[in-house]
């Protein structure tokens, strides 16, 4: 391995930006602008873009039929620690493309290189984003994003040591705590990754014994983290008398300590939307614990009846079963 590849990734890597694929970009525009809060900067019949922040685009939804997150753009420090990305990829003869200048521009982006990724998730890396000094136009106060990147996605999968395993070798990500949660008669173990400062970027799910996915969507859940409780407490408000379904309501982890919901998005994937989420500020002291519960308190489905939980855990079981008969790709 060269010396470049030998350097850490670790502090490098951000999430910069999400692409989502969905048919239903109406309802997208008011779950966003109106809900959650963030500034419409781009809107035509094929294509919106949002803002949190300096960056031009940082969600992004495309006109198409997925539904689900189509990618994630992941930002590098600079070029040398995308050279070292670069670099470990050839060496595991993990294929990468170039990207278009027109999808770089969709993107709100000088350039970037496309992989596939862990269950065939588009992953898209990238050094210099798009930015203005415009002043932001949002219901909400503003988002914490920065080296920390804008937030984190959380992803099941039914190979969960190769995801690990693709998340600490290329991107040199390292865990934070190890979360163990009963649900519907199944144990889900979740991993939280960090990829800098921000206590995870990523977090990988599984079901313990056989490995099942009842996930439709590429990736379970997307999070933002809010710049105060106000901007938290009002969104929640917004989004409910907007219609929307609250998949958890308020309440708080035990291991990063954000308080937050869960509101499930025009894609059916949902979105975590907290405030006051913990950075790991020393990493010498830091120690990864095995918490027992994702929640301290609250966290509770707002539809909880009986007839609600027998039809989610029947469909839960279908898609679990089903996923048996496919393989989950990993590139390592």
């Amino acid at each position: 391995m060269s010396v470049e590849a030998q350097q850490s990734l670790f502090g490098a890597v951000s999430m910069g930006y999400a692409l989502i694929e969905s048919e239903r970009l109406g309802d997208w525009r008011r779950f966003t602008e109106k809900g959650l809060g963030l500034h419409l900067e781009c809107a035509s019949e094929s294509l919106l873009a949002f803002r949190m922040d300096r960056h031009q685009r940082r969600l992004i939804v495309c006109k198409g039929p997925a539904e689900d997150v189509a990618a994630v753009g992941w930002q590098l420090r600079d070029e040398a620690a995308l050279n070292n990305l670069l670099g470990r990829l050839h060496e595991r003869d993990i294929p990468v493309e170039k990207g278009r200048d027109s999808e770089a521009a969709l993107r709100g982006v000088m350039s970037f290189w496309r992989l596939k990724g862990p269950k065939g998730l588009s992953i898209e890396l990238f050094t210099q984003p798009l930015t203005t000094d415009a002043p932001l136009r949002m219901l909400s106060s503003g988002f914490v994003t920065g080296d920390g990147g804008m937030g984190h996605v959380a992803i099941t999968s039914r190979r969960p040591e190769k995801m690990l395993r693709f998340w600490q070798e290329l991107f040199d990500a390292r865990i934070s705590d190890r979360v163990s949660e009963d649900l519907a008669g199944a144990t889900l173990d979740i991993t939280f990754l960090r990829l800098n400062e921000r206590h995870h970027s990523v977090a990988i799910a599984a079901t313990r014994g056989l490995r099942l996915d009842p996930i439709r969507t590429q990736v379970q859940h997307m999070n933002m983290v809010a710049a105060s409780v106000d901007d938290l407490s009002n969104a929640h408000q917004r989004l409910r008398a907007l219609g929307y379904e609250m998949a958890h309501d308020i309440g708080q982890h035990p291991n990063d300590r954000e308080i937050s919901f869960y509101v499930i998005s025009p894609s059916g994937f949902e979105m975590e939307y907290g405030w006051n989420a913990l950075t790991v500020n020393d990493e010498a002291r830091w120690q990864a614990t095995h918490y027992h519960g994702i929640s301290l308190w609250g966290h509770r489905p707002l539809n909880s009846g009986m007839r609600y939980n027998l039809v989610t855990n029947a469909g839960n079981f279908r898609r679990g079963a089903r996923s048996l008969l496919h393989p989950e790709y990993s590139p390592l």
